[in-house]
């Protein structure tokens, strides 16, 4: 399970009734405690001294010249990035920018070989882990926001009819709380990634901007040092599988979508616990609160658990299985590409792999965020199924699967991949309905019939 800001619970009412307990929220119409008057109705004072201790917690919160636009505060998560990475950061010299440069066009003119899918990249460059904040910040707002928004909807949405035109000013205030808090753990989780990855696909979602191809060398040297390859062989392995990313995210063009889609999706299904929200409450002291680390701990009481609801569920199933996919095909032709090149290319492969299947930080960090584990859990058998696709079908019919969402191989199809390498072999990747292709084959072959009519009038039969 994974701690995060706000609460966050998937825990039922009926789940914690078998077990003996107070269900979150006993009492569905009054899920804050609210004492209610003699008669029954809404105590309004209750609410205002709640309202003056919140502004006294809130005053003096915010920083100067910070905006919160939307639902997370990424001015303060940027600056808590870059104040973890400190003054260590140094900026790429020229030397090691240009044998980036080199490693990348090496690698695309190995990869020509091994696919058929052109250049992705319109440039390759060398980020700091400061550029790389940066350059992913609008797709970890993208990733993010689903999070926090639900949240701001299910505080309105909880409270009693009569209770919401009072609470409004409570709801906005902790709105900000629930910022500035998502936004501290955002930061430090980003300041911590930052110094790990290695390029900007390396946890297998295109962050940075399209068609931009991004190396970071310092990470890059850091890695190499425990390994026996030569760092500049491990610098050109790299870049040969950031620019395989590159080509399938940018000539796929229905791909980003999808596996970004998939977690938009996902972070949706998050449900609030409020048990938890109140617990946290009533550990509030207004007088401690000007330590934002004591804010963020009062709002990480509650925890996540995944896939509880079939939504979920088939988000999940579908990330993994897309990652799966990507991840294989990108080792298969990558080993493709440099295999012979790099002796110990394979070896290089193997460390990556485990990197990635013991939930390196890339995904810790990502599981904090989001709530879910970034792992692609049937790689070994996405790999298996491209390599044997490019040995019995040819490397452009493999190619040719990315054509349709439709037409890739689900979570059956990994586990048992012949039925699926048969209906590409017998040409299962041409097979879907797809109007304008039926329209185009249908106007060829009456083409073709007038033409085989207007010969045969010509030759006078």
């Amino acid at each position: 399970m994974t701690d995060l800001p706000f609460g966050f619970s998937n825990r039922d009412d009926d789940d914690a009734r078998k077990r003996g307990e107070e269900p979150s929220g006993a009492d569905p119409n009054n899920p804050f405690g609210f004492a209610t008057g003699g008669a029954g109705g809404f105590d309004p004072s209750q609410l205002g001294q709640m309202l003056t201790q919140l502004g006294q917690m809130l005053s003096g919160m915010g920083q100067p010249g910070s905006a919160q636009a939307g639902p997370v505060n990424y001015d303060v998560a940027k600056r808590l990035a870059r104040q973890q990475l400190g003054s260590s950061v140094t900026p790429v010299s020229e030397s090691t920018a240009k044998a980036i440069a080199d490693a990348a066009h090496l690698a695309e003119l190995w990869l020509d070989g091994a696919t058929t899918l052109p250049a992705g990249a319109g440039r390759t460059v060398a980020w700091t882990p400061n550029d790389w904040i940066e350059e992913t910040l609008p797709t970890w707002k993208r990733l993010c926001d689903p999070v926090a928004e639900q949240i701001s909807g299910m505080w309105t949405s909880q409270l009693p009819e009569e209770a919401r035109e009072f609470a409004a000013p409570m709801v906005g205030m902790l709105g900000q709380m629930g910022g500035l808090a998502f936004g501290s753990q955002l930061g430090q989780a980003l300041g911590q990634l930052a110094k790990e990855v290695l390029t900007s696909t390396d946890i297998g979602l295109p962050l940075g901007p399209s068609s931009t191809a991004a190396l970071l060398p310092a990470a890059i040297s850091e890695f190499s040092a425990g390994l026996e390859q030569p760092e500049s062989e491990i610098m050109v392995f790299l870049a040969a599988r950031e620019a395989a990313h590159q080509r399938l995210f940018q000539h796929v063009p229905w791909l980003r979508q999808q596996v970004l889609g998939a977690v938009e999706d996902y972070a949706r299904g998050i449900k609030m616990d409020f048990s938890a929200l109140e617990e946290a409450a009533q550990g509030i002291d207004p007088m401690t609160l000007g330590d934002p680390s004591k804010l963020e701990e009062l709002l990480s009481k509650g925890t996540f658990e995944p896939q509880t609801t079939p939504e979920q569920k088939q988000a999940l199933e579908r990330l993994e299985t897309l990652l799966a996919l990507i991840e294989g095909w990108v080792q298969v032709v990558v080993t493709e590409a440099v295999g012979e090149r790099l002796p110990g290319a394979g070896a290089l492969a193997e460390t990556l792999r485990r990197r990635r299947a013991t939930g390196g930080p890339a995904e810790q960090t990502f599981a904090t965020l989001v709530g879910l584990e970034l792992r692609p859990r049937k790689l070994r058998e996405a790999a298996a199924l491209w390599r044997r696709l490019s040995t019995d079908a040819g490397m452009e019919a493999r190619d040719g699967v990315w054509a349709h969402p439709d037409l890739l191989p689900n979570s059956d199809d990994l586990d048992s991949p012949a039925g699926f390498i048969d209906s590409v072999i017998g040409g299962g990747t041409t097979a879907f309905d797809d109007p304008m292709a039926q329209l185009a084959a249908t106007e060829a072959r009456e083409a073709a019939e007038r033409a085989a009519r207007e010969k045969k009038d010509d030759d006078g039969e």
